[in-house]
């Protein structure tokens, strides 16, 4: 897909991938149309060329709707609007159970829904949803976001077969650890070994090549596709070696 001269919706973008995704796409000459919870970084985004902002919070519905209308037909929809949660799943409230699944899963479901038949109809387009590893392998005390990203993986992958022929394309973004402002939400610092965390920036860039080149999938970084293949062969092996990092 050429970018430059189209018009994209990110959401998450206040901060982390959401926030470098915007910012490496305005580079790129693209409308972007960029969406998150009202903060500082959100704001300062409406000053750079190209970028349009509003805040919104889209675990109420009223919210989607004025999302929708503001931003009207785009060529490119970035799912990335999302959180987590860690601990035991017996000690997670179930109102917080609603408001994750909703925000990690319900919410990109919906967005693709309402924007994905502008694009057939164009005949053009393109849709990208970030999940996480934490969606094919599953972490321990993050259940309830793991399933989540999973959710996520499974649409994406059924939304590309049905796009096939149509000149729309989905890519699945499929980060580790990122360096965002995610695990202090999240209620702990990041002390696994491994992986390592990669930067914001660099899962923005490998998700904007892979919208230029039409690629279905990205890891990044790219060895964290070895472990889901080995985890999906060997899940009993698997469990037991990642024991060790976890």
């Amino acid at each position: 897909m050429d970018l430059s001269g189209r018009t994209a919706l990110v959401t998450g973008a206040s901060s982390g991938i959401g926030l470098a995704t915007a910012r490496a796409l305005a580079r790129r000459h693209v409308s972007v149309l960029a969406t998150g919870l009202d903060s500082p970084e959100l704001a300062a985004l409406q000053g750079s060329a190209g970028v349009r902002v509003l805040a919104a919070d889209l675990g109420r519905d009223e919210e989607i709707e004025r999302l929708l209308a503001w931003a009207g037909p785009v060529d490119l929809l970035v799912n990335n609007a999302g959180f987590g949660w860690y601990g035991p799943l017996s000690g997670m409230d179930p109102g917080r159970t609603g408001d994750l699944l909703r925000i990690n899963l319900a919410v990109p479901l919906r967005l693709t829904a309402a924007l994905m038949p502008g694009m057939i109809e164009r005949g053009r387009g393109h849709i990208v949803n970030v999940a996480s590893i934490a969606g094919h392998i599953g972490v321990p005390h993050e259940a309830v976001y793991s399933a989540s990203k999973s959710g996520l993986i499974t649409f994406s992958n059924s939304a590309r077969a049905e796009l096939a022929g149509t000149g729309v394309g989905l890519t699945l973004v499929v980060p580790a650890a990122v360096d965002t402002p995610f695990f202090a939400r999240e209620g702990r610092p990041y002390d696994r070994r491994m992986p390592r965390l990669v930067s914001p920036d660099r899962v923005a860039e490998r998700l904007v090549a892979a919208v230029e080149r039409g690629t279905p999938e990205v890891f990044v970084p790219r060895w964290i596709a070895f472990p889901v293949r080995f985890h999906g062969g060997l899940p009993r092996l698997f469990e037991r070696l990642a024991r060790r990092s976890w």
